[in-house]
């Protein structure tokens, strides 16, 4: 077992829905309080360290993770003891069914439950097939014998369930297969990147950390920017790959430079900056034009306009139980970030802005 696979597996294995991230608060506290000058927290729970600089003039560069992963939360306990959900972060209804869970009862109390499926014996009426189901329509199972009894084990209305997954190794030694890469991808980069620049006298005061309640809008993002107002966002963030499908997005190919989203556009002047960052150091990347969002769609719209971009990678069928990505792309993801916040002085921000 890799020493970076090892990390990987301690961040993906911990259980985190939006509102609900404080064992990754907890982790990413103990990580990083050793690692910087002060640790300060949002309203809504988001967490970063601050490295000051002593440099006149810095600019203030923020990296931001985010903490939660996809989930559920309990909307109704049925008189025979299954659950309804409501979907927290987007789910692809079919990849839901027959699938082992983790609920959390109000005093954490970890119950084991299962989503449920139909037999296709009971389908046959239906010329044997399958429609696409609700989310709100799948049955979650406790094996409780009634409401009562489920109640009787702290069950209640909001509790939270959170996919049960094992992190393993490809057979290969090369990818990784685990639940909630997206996004403790990004946590795993917060992490190193500190620890990495621990020695670094930096031109910039860095703030780095993660946001919660990504996966519902974007929300914590609109929090930590405004409060601890960057000049530069740098979101670290996780992307569908499209390889399978013949579209963009390779695991393996390296990081994305992530151009285009719904959301955000990439600047020119940063654009410029990532990609003669990226080759200057030598930084294995690809091109990628996303369908979805991140952090960098909320924080580049705050206290007047901030200049943003996403420091990704790509991973197989985020959004699951089982998502299948590289470590060398977690490798050139790092080695870039890295290049990036130690250009960032003020000058460099200063051309980056030169409108």
């Amino acid at each position: 077992m890799t020493d970076l696979f090892s990390k990987i597996k301690a961040v993906t294995e911990l259980d985190g829905i939006a509102g609900y991230e404080h064992k990754v608060r907890d982790y990413l506290r103990g990580k990083i309080t050793p690692l910087v000058d002060d640790v300060e927290t949002d309203g809504l729970g988001g967490i970063f360290g601050i490295k000051k600089s002593t440099a006149d003039n810095a600019p203030r560069v923020m990296v931001a993770a985010h903490m939660d992963e996809v989930g559920f939360m309990v909307s109704d306990i049925k008189a025979d003891g299954t659950f309804r959900v409501v979907g927290i972060g987007g789910w692809n209804p079919l990849v839901v069914s027959s699938q082992r869970f983790t609920l959390y009862t109000r005093d954490m109390r970890a119950i084991p439950v299962i989503s449920g499926s139909v037999p296709p014996h009971f389908l046959r009426g239906a010329n044997g097939g399958a429609s696409l189901p609700k989310v709100e329509d799948i049955v979650f199972d406790g094996g409780f014998a009634d409401k009562a009894e489920a109640e009787s084990y702290g069950v209640r209305p909001g509790d939270i369930i959170v996919p049960q997954s094992e992190t393993i190794l490809t057979a290969n030694g090369k990818n990784v297969i685990s639940k909630a890469w997206d996004n403790r991808y990004g946590v795993l980069m917060v992490t190193e990147l500190l620890e990495n620049l621990k020695n670094e006298q930096l031109g910039n005061t860095l703030i780095a950390g993660a946001n919660v309640q990504e996966e519902v809008g974007l929300r914590g993002a609109h929090v930590s920017t405004t409060k601890f107002d960057p000049e530069i966002f740098l979101a670290v963030d996780c992307s569908p790959a499209g390889d399978v499908y013949s579209d963009q997005g390779k695991v393996g190919d390296g990081t994305l430079i992530r151009f285009y989203d719904p959301g955000h556009v990439m600047l020119k002047d940063m654009r410029d900056f990532l990609l003669t960052t990226a080759e200057e150091a030598g930084i294995k990347y690809q091109y990628y034009c996303a369908k979805g969002g991140t952090d960098a769609g909320a924080a580049h719209l705050k206290n007047g306009g901030v200049p943003s971009t996403t420091i990704g990678v790509c991973a197989r069928y985020i959004h699951s139980h089982q998502t299948l990505y590289a470590m060398d792309d977690f490798l050139q993801a790092q080695a870039y970030l890295q290049a990036i916040v130690k250009k960032l002085d003020r000058s460099t921000v200063d051309l980056i802005k030169n409108y």
